[in-house]
């Protein structure tokens, strides 16, 4: 299969992860409809590193929009991690 075209929104797992966070992409079932097993895998590994930077980053807590903007991003990436757990699960991939 080389040569084939990512069907990954963001044409790779860190554009698309990046494009959820965000807000760009909404994300349900069927956006990983096409995707491989690895590439499900792959979207999962910048999910979880992408998560991991946000968790680390503390705005000042007097920067309210700041805040808002870091919990809105964790909730985005933690849902559609989510999503992507269930969909492994249920369709066995």
């Amino acid at each position: 299969m080389r040569g084939a075209m990512s069907k990954m929104i963001g044409g790779s797992a860190y554009g698309m992860v990046q494009q959820i966070a965000e807000g760009y992409v909404l994300v349900t079932e069927r956006s990983f409809k096409g995707m491989a097993a690895h590439d499900l895998q792959q979207v999962l590994f910048e999910l979880e590193k992408h998560l991991r930077t946000l968790r680390g980053e503390q705005p000042p807590a007097d920067d309210v929009q700041a805040v808002q903007a870091r919990h809105r991003k964790i909730q985005r990436l933690t849902s559609c991690r989510m999503l992507i757990q269930n969909y492994r699960k249920r369709f066995r991939v």
